[in-house]
């Protein structure tokens, strides 16, 4: 039987030289790992575009996609996800936390110190060396 494609993206969001990383809520898929913020593409838009619509649902907040970091892909138990990440900046709003337990504001050289969800690690892998 054949996994279940799950299409997402991710936001790097960068201010201050930080890196913007949340820790995903009780009772979700992943519970307490770290993640890039971001969620499904819905038909229809793209990857731009459904990443600016998951901020403002998940955090409040307007950012502008900036520049595309890597795809990967994982495969979970309840499907295989193929995430694709982008770098973003802030553009009004703040981060607030409407369905996540914690975030961190890191430096590129600290983000290796949380636990990431495993289809975040190869962009943590990418980014940490700028």
């Amino acid at each position: 039987m054949s996994q279940k494609i799950i299409p997402v993206v991710a936001a790097a969001i960068e201010q201050d030289d930080l890196i913007f990383c949340a820790q995903r809520g009780k009772g979700k898929d992943l519970e307490g790992y770290w993640e890039f913020p971001g969620g499904k593409i819905e038909e229809g838009e793209t990857p731009e575009q459904a990443l600016e619509r998951e901020i403002r649902e998940e955090f409040g907040a307007h950012i502008d996609v900036l520049s595309y970091v890597n795809e990967a892909s994982y495969d979970y138990s309840f499907g295989t996800v193929v995430m694709k990440t982008y770098r973003a900046r802030l553009v009004s709003g703040e981060l607030k936390l409407l369905e996540h337990m914690d975030s961190k504001w890191l430096k590129p050289s600290d983000l290796k110190t949380l636990q990431w969800a495993p289809v975040d690690r190869e962009a943590v892998e990418i980014l940490s060396r700028d």
